[in-house]
């Protein structure tokens, strides 16, 4: 048997891979995490498939349930939101599965932070503006922070932040973000992206904190900030330059 990891996307069914959705309707086991995967998802699995909410579970629990499924032949469908490869828990449960010699794969899917961009129409990266997108978050119950990986660390550079799982601590990101991008600079939140109840907050560093508390979300928000998120006035990428010389442009 296999245990497929499988990235279920930022929320919407239909933004799971055709890979994801084929391992899915394949696997006669399904553990899944109900307190943030759409149960919608759950419908490609086969009739008759046991299906087991993760939500509840500790890790040792989930750990039986891949044994179980290892002694009966079993392929299992592990569903995750989001991608696998960040803030996913995949890492500790692969850890256990090489220590048994239980075989798995990887399946991607579509990040919340790309999930969140399509919802405000904006890309991230703009020229001259932001080349570069952080990934991160800020230090919580689940797991601290490494002492380099901070707010204003990531902050000096102009990138475009995605802060993920950090909405209840956004008087703090707005007090670390400040002196380095200025009051004016355009915030974004973007609650459950691409599901149904899809709604955004929009402002800058310094009126935030007061439309999320006009509007507060607890949780399945993810925070955008940075110039890039407003630029009109930029320059065009080289990419489709007439002037740019590429082998595909005669």
């Amino acid at each position: 048997m296999t245990v497929h990891f499988i990235g279920a996307g930022p929320g919407a069914p239909d933004l799971i891979t055709l890979r994801g959705r084929d391992l899915l309707a394949a696997c006669p086991v399904c553990l899944y995490a109900g307190s943030i995967v759409p149960p919608a998802l759950l419908a490609h699995c086969p009739p008759g498939a046991r299906l087991v909410d993760t939500a509840p579970l500790d890790l040792d629990a989930i750990e039986a349930e891949y044994l179980h499924a290892h002694r009966a032949g079993q392929d299992v469908a592990r569903l995750h939101s989001g991608d696998l490869s960040v803030w996913s828990a995949v890492a500790e449960q692969i850890r256990r599965l090489e220590r048994h010699g239980i075989p798995y794969t990887l399946t991607p899917g579509v990040p919340s932070f790309a999930a969140a961009a399509a919802a405000l129409g904006r890309e991230l990266t703009v020229p001259g503006v932001a080349q570069s997108v952080v990934l991160t978050r800020v230090s919580g119950r689940a797991s601290a922070m490494p002492p380099g990986e901070t707010l204003e660390a990531f902050g000096a550079t102009g990138a475009t932040l995605a802060i993920h799982l950090a909405v209840h601590a956004l008087g703090r990101i707005v007090e670390s973000l400040t002196p380095l991008y200025g009051a004016g600079c355009p915030v974004a939140i973007v609650v459950r992206a691409s599901w149904p109840d899809e709604r955004i907050l929009r402002g800058t560093l310094g009126d935030i904190v007061a439309k999320l508390a006009a509007e507060p979300a607890e949780r399945t928000a993810l925070i955008l900030v940075g110039p890039a998120l407003t630029a009109g006035e930029f320059r065009d990428s080289a990419l489709y330059s007439a002037a740019y010389q590429r082998r595909f442009r005669p």
